[in-house]
């Protein structure tokens, strides 16, 4: 019964939908979540802790940086709720926002070599200003 009230927990809020979707897509660090979705760190690792729990993620370390990623070992049932996510939340317009700031902090990355928020952050108010304004 346990596993069952984790994995419904899990599920039940907007912001672990949509890190679910953006992992579903790529690994990615902590710090690449805040700056993709805009909250703050202890926001980020509650959400992360609970999509674990839940069974939904791995982890690995790389030097003080946590990396996730969805789960290669993945329960049946768990494949299957992922399966119903990404066709429910494909044209879901938070998570094609979140597609897009994710591509930007690859190209943010890959100028820079380095993970930073505040510096990501202020890239992103740049860009999106040259181009008519935030999207948030």
């Amino acid at each position: 019964m346990k596993e069952l009230t984790d994995t419904f927990k899990a599920l039940s809020d907007e912001q672990r939908l949509r890190i679910l979707m953006l992992l579903d897509r790529k690994e990615l660090c902590v710090c690449q979540l805040m700056g993709i979705l805009g909250v703050a760190q202890p926001l980020v690792s509650r959400n992360l802790a609970i999509l674990s729990r839940a069974g939904f993620l791995q982890e690995r370390r790389e030097g003080k940086l946590r990396f996730y990623r969805i789960n290669a070992r993945l329960a049946e049932d768990r494949k299957a709720v992922m399966k119903i996510l990404r066709r429910h939340l494909k044209d879901h317009e938070p998570i094609q926002r979140d597609l897009e700031t994710l591509q930007e902090c690859t190209e943010f990355q890959k100028m820079t070599g380095r993970c930073d928020m505040k510096t990501f952050t202020e890239f992103l108010k740049k860009r999106r200003a040259g181009k008519g304004g935030k999207r948030r």
